[in-house]
């Protein structure tokens, strides 16, 4: 008479079996999904650009990219231009142009600014955008709209380490 639920052999064999090569397969998975690229990783995450604002002054821009599918978000700190008095969070309008693909333009907007003190460097974003799996992105302007005042900085380099590719 045989004991085994599983089928011949002694006892709990064939279980055994059965749970050695799950585990086995998990391990493979789990082993698959480290060495997988992040979903909807952006590279560079970080790059700098030059831009002329005018009167309003001129300097280097830090823009950091994230990305959740085909939402991404890209954050702006800019010495460029300096709040002339303390600006609260939330009221600077800002508007981010970017080169799409080489040949047309994309926007990134927002007014999610921190609370900026007076002589304090502009920060804005997170700017909101819509991206595709392949896009290559390069900053081109910044539009800030603070106090009534519009201030259009213009790029006046390449974006370094190269355009964001989501």
């Amino acid at each position: 008479m045989r004991h085994g639920r599983f089928g011949t052999g002694s006892p709990g064999r064939t279980a055994r079996t059965g749970i050695g090569a799950a585990l086995a397969a998990g391990a493979l998975a789990v082993g698959a999904l480290a060495m997988a690229p992040a979903a909807g990783a952006v590279e560079p995450q970080s790059a700098t650009l030059s831009f002329d604002c005018g009167s309003y002054g001129s300097g280097t821009a830090t823009l950091t990219a994230a990305q959740d599918g085909t939402n991404a978000t890209i954050e702006v700190s800019t010495s460029a231009i300096k709040a002339p008095i303390d600006i609260g969070a939330g009221a600077v309008k800002s508007t981010l142009t970017l080169t799409k693909n080489g040949s047309g333009t994309t926007d990134f907007t927002g007014n999610a600014n921190p609370a900026i003190p007076a002589g304090g460097a502009v920060s804005t974003g997170p700017l909101k955008g819509t991206v595709a799996s392949g896009d290559s992105l390069e900053g081109k302007s910044l539009t800030i709209v603070v106090l009534g005042i519009t201030v259009t900085c213009n790029g006046t380099s390449a974006q370094t380490p190269g355009p964001f590719v989501f």
